[in-house]
């Protein structure tokens, strides 16, 4: 998925864009909306925190292909990259460092110094192991798939929890290659 257009800053600039305090507190309604619906069951809130991150990440890659008129990218270093530098721009205003790649090249992090979605967030001590910003995992796992490639995503680091910054670690599970739904006859 190289862009072919600039960078996340040239394709943030013409989104439309909510104003980032009430994307924030809205967020917040809704994980405590989810915490009241569960009794407070952190883990099946993490989780559906998860499958509604991968649902809107499904979708999201359509709008990133679309406005970015992205190609290809020949491996998952480059398509990291890309994620860290152009789609999370386009989508949260910020960007993110890639770091910490396994020897394989099959895993890495992406280094978060701002995270939006934490903005006027404390997590109280009975919340202490919620994920709270694991909707992105989800929305990276999400579009990554649509691409063909499958990923696990999790945080590494959090801010929330004292940590300095955001590390969300991405870890390649396999390339799904295209399948053709009949053969070409010779």
């Amino acid at each position: 998925m190289k862009p072919s257009r600039g960078t996340g800053t040239m394709n943030f600039a013409p989104v439309e864009k909510i104003n980032s305090e009430l994307f924030t507190l809205t967020y917040g309604s809704m994980v405590r909306q989810l915490l009241v619906d569960n009794e407070d069951n952190v883990e099946a809130v993490n989780t559906q925190l998860e499958k509604m991150g991968y649902n809107i990440g499904v979708r999201l890659i359509d709008e990133f292909l679309a406005k970015t008129s992205t190609t290809r990218c020949s491996d998952f270093r480059e398509t990291a990259e890309v994620v860290a530098k152009v789609g999370l721009k386009m989508f949260l205003g910020v960007q993110a460092t890639v770091a910490n790649w396994n020897a394989d090249g099959t895993e890495c992090s992406l280094i978060l110094e701002d995270n939006p979605i934490v903005d006027f967030v404390e997590l109280p001590e009975q919340y202490q192991s919620l994920s709270y910003s694991s909707m992105l995992c989800g929305v990276f796992r999400g579009a990554l798939e649509m691409v063909n490639m499958k990923v696990e995503s999790w945080f590494v680091q959090d801010t929330l929890k004292g940590d300095e910054v955001n590390e969300i670690r991405l870890r390649l599970l396999e390339v799904v290659q295209d399948e053709y739904p009949f053969k070409d006859d010779e």
